[in-house]
Formats: C-alpha cells, structure tokens, sequence
C-alpha cells in the first residue's frame, strides 16, 4: 500500500466503511475477504484476512482497474 501511495487513514475508512464483494474461505491459513469502498472519490479494493484470534492482517491494497472491473468496481470483467 505505501508503493502505491495509499495511507494508513485510507485503508482504515475501508474497513470502516466497507461493502465486502468477495470471501475466501478456502484462503490458508486464514480465510480472507476483499473489501470495497470510495475514498476521497477513489475507489479502493483491501484484500484482509482475520486471525482466528480476531486480528486483521491487510494482504493487499489498490486501486482497481477500471479495464479489470465492472464500473462499480465490485465484479471483474469476464
């Protein structure tokens, strides 16, 4: 997420805010979840997994790409 310039108060408006749009059960060793909101605009895609102690460790963080998805930015392309 620093890579791409995205910011820790950024990240956390996500998970506050957040419409999950995919679980990964089947993740190891913790299943995840992808996560999406608008911030300041922008749309932004946080991949999370929770520990089963309840921790939340941020996988990944980016803007998705509007080739990839669908303009709502919930649904990749076919």
């Amino acid at each position: 997420m620093f890579q791409r310039g995205i910011s820790t108060d950024a990240v956390r408006t996500v998970l506050d805010n957040a419409q999950v749009i995919a679980e990964y059960a089947d993740d190891k060793p913790y299943a995840s979840a992808l996560y999406f909101a608008l911030v300041q605009q922008k749309p932004l895609h946080v991949l999370v997994a929770k520990t089963s102690e309840g921790d939340t460790n941020i996988i990944t963080v980016y803007q998705p790409d509007p080739a990839l998805w669908t303009p709502d930015f919930l649904r990749r392309k076919p």
